[in-house]
């Protein structure tokens, strides 16, 4: 049976859309493997009130909680992935550091935010996505955005960017 992790990003203290989210894996995310933040959150201890899953997280430009990793990894099925919020890393301007910073660190998938809009770059030896916003969306049409990554059996990674 495949597993479900939930990706999110700025969501900026305003849970309404977070909790909307993950009742789509279970009234409280009880579907969820995990769910990961990619910074500008609010309260982690708020987010981790809202799921029954483990909550993995890292500083965004506007965290104030020392406690949070500016970047970390995760494994997840067959991958290793480097979360950060990609504001260290000039994302605004592509994703060459980031790609960069992950091959150093052994990982072959980033995931970032700070943009508010989501991408999916899976076409270099690096893949690279951002879920979004799930609270203040940028892109064209500005829906809140997010990303369902699912594990199957083998450890396979399929990613999805859902719009709300």
């Amino acid at each position: 049976m495949s597993k479900k992790i939930l990706v999110v990003s700025d969501s900026h203290g305003v849970n309404m859309n977070l909790r909307k989210a993950a009742a789509a894996f279970g009234e409280r995310g009880q579907q969820l493997e995990m769910l990961i933040h990619l910074g500008d959150l609010g309260s982690l201890a708020g987010i981790e009130k809202l799921v029954d899953c483990p909550v993995v997280a890292v500083r965004g430009n506007c965290d104030t909680d020392p406690a949070l990793p500016k970047t970390q990894l995760v494994s997840v099925g067959n991958e290793t992935i480097w979360l950060t919020h990609g504001h260290l890393y000039g994302c605004k301007a592509g994703t060459e550091r980031m790609k960069d910073a992950a091959k150093e660190n052994g990982a072959g998938i980033v995931l970032f935010g700070h943009t508010h809009m989501p991408l999916m770059e899976n076409f270099s030896e690096i893949k690279v996505m951002n879920p979004g916003s799930i609270t203040m969306p940028r892109q064209e049409g500005h829906c809140p955005t997010y990303l369902v990554i699912t594990e199957e059996d083998d450890g396979h990674l399929e990613f999805a960017i859902v719009t709300m």
